[in-house]
């Protein structure tokens, strides 16, 4: 008899016995053969399934001018020769460009675009269940830095940055070019994946010369999918004193949700930091769209005004309209319906719109979960707004400033541009 190590008794095998199950072993190895074949189809299953989904409810029934099932013809072959998840995508979503229609793209979880974009649409709550079960952890969460990157020639940038987020406090720049995390190639999920609590080594470049880099310790942090944006507009919140004018600042990152994110900007505005200022720049730069039009109510509405009167005859005035200057920003990340906030400021004169022309993605987009738990991103829904079409066209603002990212060392000409334009309307 032999023991295991919790001390159960085996018998000892015999010869024939050994090769009886050895055989058995091959047999059922062999019998699974047919199982491990049909796992290494699922690039296929993936694609095919993101094909039909797009068939079945992209906006228009005919594919903005493109032959759509032409487009499986000459893309699925492809998929055959991908070796992961990640290639897969590549293909995929190079089929879909091929519509030539912004919120048009497959995500994977070895994006934060996957998780924020499941964050910003907390309205779909059983999506959100459903997208959980292929979590490691089962939360709507991820370790990151809070940095938005581009691949540019090539190289990666760091094009935007979160306020008060790792890489803001690590002093990471914007046009900082990222060589390496932790001498591994950056990836913006796999670089801080389990590294939460521990330093990070960014090796970067601030400068076109190549002998130059630098290395940045950053400690990541993890992200709610659902609160991150909204943490960050709230950290964004500045008073700038200039020729002795207060002009406020606030970054809107992206929807969290049309009441919360409209709630917490309209505190700020009537009641917190920002109510003493003379001016405001709105910054609608980067980040995602989705944004409630609620925010025009506060800058073109006509709400009453509101006197209150105390038992000491002092009163104090009310008013939930912004009736100060205000400029909106953007740049080529501002998108969707931050699009339409920025359209309507031109069109209604409600305020300058400074900084670089918009991506001119509006229409609506809804996220479909795959049945692996990759998330296909699809418009489904055209747009028009006061019946003109800004989809592939964008929003060119009335005092352009261009601000190239590589190598830019933090410097923000446009955000310097909008605060000029705010103090000349205050003057």
């Amino acid at each position: 008899m032999s023991f295991n190590r919790k001390g159960y008794k085996f018998p000892k095998l015999s010869h024939w016995a050994r090769v009886t199950l050895i055989s058995l072993s091959i047999w059922l190895l062999c019998s699974l053969l047919p199982i491990i074949a049909t796992s290494q189809e699922s690039p296929s299953v993936l694609f095919d399934e993101v094909w039909e989904t797009v068939n079945q409810n992209f906006y228009d029934p005919k594919f903005n001018g493109v032959d759509w099932r032409a487009m499986k013809e000459k893309y699925e072959p492809q998929v055959e020769n991908t070796k992961s998840v990640e290639e897969v995508a590549i293909v995929i979503n190079q089929m879909l460009s091929e519509l030539k229609t912004s919120h048009t793209r497959l995500y994977t979880q070895a994006e934060p675009a996957y998780y924020q974009l499941l964050g910003i649409f907390d309205g779909y709550s059983e999506l959100q269940q459903k997208a959980k079960k292929h979590l490691p952890n089962g939360k709507l969460e991820y370790s990151g830095i809070g940095a938005f990157t581009k691949e540019i020639e090539g190289k990666t940038f760091a094009i935007a940055i979160l306020d008060d987020s790792p890489a803001a406090k690590a002093g990471l720049k914007v046009g900082d070019e990222i060589l390496e995390a932790d001498g591994k190639p950056y990836q913006p999920i796999k670089s801080f994946q389990d590294k939460v609590g521990q330093k990070v080594k960014l090796l970067v470049r601030r400068t076109a010369d190549p002998n130059s880099p630098e290395e940045i310790a950053i400690e990541p942090k993890i992200y709610n999918a659902t609160q991150m944006f909204l943490e960050a507009q709230k950290a964004s919140v500045e008073i700038i004193e200039k020729n002795d004018r207060k002009i406020g600042y606030i970054h809107i990152w992206s929807r969290v949700s049309n009441e919360r994110d409209l709630r917490q900007f309209e505190e700020e505005l009537i009641y917190g930091r920002l109510k003493g200022a003379d001016g405001l720049v709105l910054d609608l730069r980067d980040g995602w769209g989705g944004v409630d039009m609620g925010y025009l109510r506060l800058f073109a509405g006509k709400s009453p005004d509101i006197v209150n009167t105390s038992r000491d005859g002092s009163r104090n005035k009310i008013s939930y309209d912004w009736e100060k200057p205000v400029v909106a920003l953007v740049n080529e990340g501002t998108r969707s319906a931050k699009e339409i906030l920025a359209f309507a400021f031109q069109k209604y004169n409600i305020g300058k719109v400074v900084g670089s022309k918009t991506a001119g993605y509006v229409v609506a987009g809804r996220p479909f979960l795959m049945k692996d738990g990759n998330l296909l991103y699809l418009a489904v829904v055209d747009v028009s707004v006061d019946g003109e079409r800004l989809e592939g066209k964008g929003v060119t603002p009335d005092i352009s400033v261009p601000s190239p990212i590589p190598y830019a060392q933090g410097a923000d000409p446009q955000k310097q541009r909008a605060i000029e334009v705010v103090l000349e309307a205050i003057s």
